[in-house]
């Protein structure tokens, strides 16, 4: 059994597939303690909630595998060994743990943000990351992956970095398995492919609603396996008279363009001005991925979040499963703003697992 030490979890998105791959988490830390409830609920006991700057890192057990990425915001404050504050030496701890631990291969996932982003003297945050990884005996191999390449129906692009510890061998990344003209692969998962088979959402809160159709393909199939007839967290979110109006009025893989210019919101008509994100206040078309999900899925404004036929905002089941969380996957957070953080911030499992797979045959 191949042994894995999780960093900066979350909800467990890149361990839930490392597990389906055949892989045995051993430790885990994430200092959200939402995220962390949640991981245990459906992983497993072996995470800490807790600051990965407060632990000894002596107590990490050894692993095989290190998988994980610091949060985002480090990479606009940390410099190569010359941090700001806590955040900003998030990715160099991370360093330090693979040192201390020196597993067989690790992978790092990131925003591809991380792909420009400089510390203070102008340097490349990724080229000083690569080269402290290879000063502690790292083959490094980098590539931006997207989600939906690999049969998740979300367009979702990450920065994935896997390093091999005294490898003569290059990771070569898996090949892509769908694409979007349906030419040289099967065609993207699309959004309606992914949600058609989900029962109607309910406003009551903590309810599990029951199935009312067969799943109507194989992604569907693999969402419902082990779900025991029902889904959780399939409530239509609130949302305001302005929110409602908007809604009504965007079409299908449309925008902000398409509400009416005399809209009570100084924003949306800066925005019809002057432009913007085009998946700002898009509707999701059925026949397509959907953009990628983020924290905010529960806001109009901040992506593409609208249900693809009914003039709703998704629910979190909805976004789950555009992240390819299977139905069985349970939330556990003390606001609704802790779920939706716990699943936009997640990997998707299902590109996890693919990514395990091919790390196999390193090992």
């Amino acid at each position: 059994m191949i042994k894995v030490v999780s960093l900066f979890s979350g909800g467990g998105g890149l361990d839930l597939g490392f597990l389906t791959a055949g892989y045995k988490i051993i430790w885990a830390i994430d200092n959200d303690p939402n995220a962390v409830e949640t991981y245990r609920l459906n992983l497993g006991n072996h995470i800490i909630c807790k600051d990965i700057n407060d632990i000894n890192i002596d107590e990490i057990p050894k692993a095989d595998v290190v998988i994980g990425g610091p949060p985002c915001q480090s990479f606009s404050l940390a410099g190569k060994r010359n941090t700001e504050d806590s955040r900003g030496q998030l990715v160099w701890k991370y360093i330090e743990i693979i040192k201390k631990i020196n597993p067989k291969a690790f992978v790092f996932e990131n925003v591809t943000g991380l792909l420009s982003a400089k510390n203070k003297n102008k340097e490349s945050i990724l080229e000083n990351l690569k080269l402290a990884f290879k000063e502690i005996g790292y083959k490094i191999c980098q590539k931006v992956l997207n989600a939906a390449d690999y049969g998740v129906p979300q367009k979702r692009r990450r920065v994935i970095i896997v390093g091999l510890k005294d490898s003569n061998f290059d990771f070569v990344f898996p090949e892509q398995t769908h694409c979007e003209d349906g030419i040289k692969y099967p065609k993207y998962i699309s959004v309606e492919e992914a949600l058609s088979d989900l029962p109607i959402p309910t406003t009551i809160e903590n309810s599990c609603i029951r199935y009312e159709c067969q799943p109507q393909n194989d992604y569907q199939v693999s969402m419902r396996k082990n779900s025991k007839g029902s889904v959780t967290d399939h409530i239509i979110p609130t949302t305001s008279k302005l929110d409602d109006f908007i809604i009504k009025h965007v079409k299908p893989g449309g925008n902000y363009m398409d509400i009416p210019k005399d809209v009570n919101s100084k924003r949306i008509q800066r925005l019809q001005e002057k432009g913007g994100h085009t998946t700002c206040y898009g509707r999701m078309r059925a026949d397509l991925p959907a953009y990628t999900i983020n924290t905010y899925f529960n806001r109009p404004n901040v992506g593409c979040n609208i249900h693809y036929k009914q003039n709703r905002l998704i629910t979190v089941r909805e976004a789950l499963r555009l992240q390819s969380f299977p139905d069985n996957y349970i939330l556990r957070s003390t606001s609704k703003q802790g779920k939706h953080l716990i699943v936009g911030n997640a990997v998707p499992p299902l590109l996890a697992q693919i990514i395990a797979k091919e790390l196999k045959k390193y090992l």
